[in-house]
């Protein structure tokens, strides 16, 4: 399934589930304007196609003692495929790492940490980081303050199937 076979019931799904992923079928349904054995069967298929990729429960980082968010760039050595896997390979590894990127431009990686304090980063970043071979230059930012937090994806650029 690809985003131009979705129709407009499966885009209010979508945003529905977005919003709340603990709906009931029946509050789903009712809500997107279906029965509840139609909007079951779509909801279905959009896991099976893979539309629907997991359901997360999003935990509150401040409230988890982890109010420390680091932006790190990080520049490899060389950019040959066995330091890209070795890098990727030990990021994935390590709980602190939230989000990691493969970037064009000056840095090679875009990495987003969570940790309780800068003593943490420092110990992430003295003792893991810094020690993934190939690893050339890591420049850190430090969030002051969340402005923005999103984990839905807009769908407004999806216009909906005919069906």
């Amino acid at each position: 399934m690809t985003a131009t076979e979705l129709d407009a019931i499966d885009l209010k799904i979508l945003k529905a589930l977005q919003e709340d992923g603990k709906l009931t079928n029946n509050a789903l349904a009712e809500r997107v304007g279906l029965s509840p054995s139609p909007c079951l069967r779509r909801v279905n298929l959009l896991e099976e196609k893979g539309v629907i990729a997991r359901y997360v429960a999003l935990a509150d980082s401040a409230k988890l003692g982890l109010p420390v968010n680091v932006f790190v760039r990080v520049t490899l050595d060389r950019q040959i495929e066995e330091n890209l896997d070795a890098f990727e390979v030990a990021v994935t590894k390590r709980p602190e790492v939230m989000e990691c990127y493969l970037m064009t431009g000056e840095s090679d990686y875009l990495l987003r940490i969570v940790v309780p304090d800068l003593a943490a980063y420092e110990r992430f970043l003295k003792q893991h980081l810094t020690r993934i071979p190939g690893v050339a230059n890591i420049r850190s930012s430090f969030a002051l303050k969340q402005v923005r937090y999103q984990t839905a994806l807009p769908l407004t650029h999806l216009r909906p199937a005919a069906g």
